[in-house]
């Protein structure tokens, strides 16, 4: 390896942190909820208003709780649950998915920093 090979690498390694936290920090926090079941969206709900929404899906209900400006699933009759265990979602352009319920919930408003996530 030449001197100028070793110089990329070096330029390249500090340069990493500051492209993570430009290009990977949360999105602004966001203002609404959009539940989607079987497809189509069916509400869009502020998350101001603290309460808990009951949606009906291809297995049967999930229940979606909204709370001090963030929204979550409390229960769903999947049986993995990994939509529960997602936890809180609060910032924009966040998603939580109960895929066997062809339940989801995305928050909306505020600045998303990227369009797509995978799991």
């Amino acid at each position: 390896m030449t001197r100028a090979d070793w110089i990329l690498i070096v330029v390249t390694l500090a340069l990493l942190p500051l492209l993570y936290a430009t290009l990977w920090q949360r999105g602004g926090l966001g203002d609404q909820v959009e539940i989607w079941a079987a497809g189509q969206p069916t509400k869009i709900l502020s998350l101001d208003q603290d309460r808990t929404v009951h949606v009906h899906g291809a297995l049967g209900d999930s229940v979606i709780k909204i709370q001090h400006g963030k929204a979550r699933f409390v229960s769903s009759p999947c049986s993995g649950k990994i939509c529960i265990h997602s936890g809180w979602q609060s910032h924009s352009g966040e998603l939580a998915a109960c895929v066997p319920n062809r339940v989801s919930i995305e928050i909306l408003g505020g600045k998303r920093k990227y369009d797509s996530i995978n799991f």
